[in-house]
């Protein structure tokens, strides 16, 4: 799931859009459908392939069923990111595609989701005239309601951020589904205010969902054959509904089955307790594997990218997962020449990727994001060259880390559950281990996709340990 990639942030941002389809069997649902054909393509975070999810499942029980040919498709979706500049390029690319599409089928109705959508309205319906539908991640609901008005050949947008919307009654079509591994959405939105970020513009205020039905769907899936879920939010850590703590949740979660692997992301270092930390040292199913970004190595960056801590109390965090999950894998997010950043601040971020020798890395240059508080306050003064000079560092440096993390498990064995066949070959099968660390290891007939099988690891790339069932 992991590896080095630079320029998207995020765990999954490095998909770079892929269409989100159901298995035949699912497509439709016994209720009067109209047999229109859907189809949706995401982008970005881990949270907008869930949030495809969530308007899967709106629109099935509106009577379509899906395709995996936009080219056919009565609507066409396309879920957006903004973090990044050219994330929004490669979907305005897209859109140009789906518009030879639209001319063919003047019907066709095209619709922009997502966090573009909210923050990049008024462009959309001004200037991508193929554009029928723009919806923000908190107005899916409203769905069917908006391809309606398209169809009378009204130009519909619904973009309202809401302060209680978690679609916690939703049960998600599982796109794309290994059926293995799936996504639960615990919260949404974000109440921190990194000056670089546009999510709590887009995603809008947190608000977390109510534990009982993050157990139920956790167990539903788990009842449905799935082995693994991924508990979802901008920061999980700030979780809590009704008194339940994320700590708390995580257990309750665990108990579900110790057969179910959990795992969750993103971690902010300002609220990581250890409580978190020794729960997930308490479950043997809790995964030992921690995503904690640290943008910067440097407080006086830090401070300007308002990410309420400095270089000392995330060194204390990472000590306390060292001391707590002594096996844990940790990963991180980097940018490089932030506002004002200087060859000295980054040579902290160097410093600090040495302490901790990250097992994964997403790192990428700084591009100012309209709106932000960045864009505001602050110049945008570091040169474009000098940036990609010390992306290219730490780029370099972070493949030297992963490459001496997947060494250590040389000779180890490892418990993994697989996930598929590996993407060269059908000879073999992968799946990730505790720390996330994908490993492939040939195919043996007694075991199928979702079993646990124990591996002996013999070999490694950067991104890759390589082994053999035992």
């Amino acid at each position: 799931m992991f590896d080095i990639k630079h320029g998207i942030k995020e765990h999954d941002e490095s998909r770079q859009g892929e269409a989100l389809l159901l298995e035949p069997s699912l497509q439709q649902k016994d209720n009067g459908a109209s047999g229109r054909k859907l189809y949706i393509e995401s982008y970005g975070c881990q949270m907008n392939f869930s949030d495809s999810e969530i308007v899967a499942s709106i629109l099935l029980d509106s009577g379509f069923e899906t395709t995996r040919d936009y080219k056919e498709a009565d609507v066409v979706f396309i879920n957006t990111c903004s973090i990044r500049e050219n994330a929004e390029q490669r979907v305005r690319n897209r859109l140009k595609e789906f518009e030879a599409a639209k001319t063919r089928n003047p019907g066709m109705i095209v619709g922009v989701l997502g966090c573009m959508a909210e923050r990049l309205k008024s462009k959309f319906l001004e200037e991508e005239k193929l554009v029928d539908v723009v919806v923000g991640p908190d107005a899916y609901r409203d769905l069917p309601n908006l391809i309606g008005q398209a169809d009378d050949g009204q130009r519909s947008v619904n973009v309202l951020l809401s302060r209680e919307e978690t679609y916690a009654d939703i049960s998600p079509v599982r796109l794309n589904s290994n059926g293995v591994s799936a996504f639960i959405s615990i919260m949404r939105g974000c109440d921190n205010m990194c000056s670089f970020c546009v999510v709590p513009f887009t995603r809008g205020r947190e608000r977390s969902r109510d534990a009982n039905s993050i157990v139920r769907e956790a167990r539903d899936l788990f009842n449905a054959g799935y082995r693994e879920v991924t508990l979802l939010g901008q920061n999980v850590d700030s979780y809590k509904h009704d008194g339940v703590t994320f700590a708390q949740l995580l257990e309750k979660v665990a108990l579900v089955n110790p057969l179910l692997r959990v795992r969750f992301s993103t971690s902010h270092p300002k609220d990581i307790t250890d409580e978190v930390l020794y729960t997930i040292a308490r479950y043997e199913n809790i995964c030992n594997y921690i995503h904690l970004p640290i943008q910067s190595g440097n407080s006086e960056v830090l401070d300007r990218m308002n990410r309420t801590y400095d270089r000392e109390w995330y060194m204390d965090r990472i000590n306390a997962i060292r001391r707590i999950i002594p096996d844990c894998g940790i990963s991180t997010d980097v940018i490089t020449g932030f506002c004002g950043e200087t060859d000295e601040q980054h040579l902290e971020t160097l410093s600090m990727m040495d302490y901790v020798k990250y097992d994964y890395a997403y790192m990428f240059a700084y591009s100012e994001r309209p709106g932000t508080l960045a864009a505001k306050r602050y110049t945008d003064d570091v040169p474009e060259n000098v940036k990609k000079q010390r992306l290219t560092e730490v780029v370099a440096l972070q493949r030297q880390h992963s490459l001496l993390r997947l060494s250590e498990q040389l000779g180890k064995i490892q418990k993994v559950l697989i996930e598929g066949f590996s993407k060269r070959s059908d000879q073999d099968y992968c799946g990730r281990n505790d720390q996330n660390a994908m490993v492939v290891f040939a195919v043996d007939p007694r075991y199928k996709i979702g079993d646990y099988v124990h591996v002996l690891v013999e070999n490694c790339t950067s991104a890759t340990l390589i082994g053999k069932i035992i």
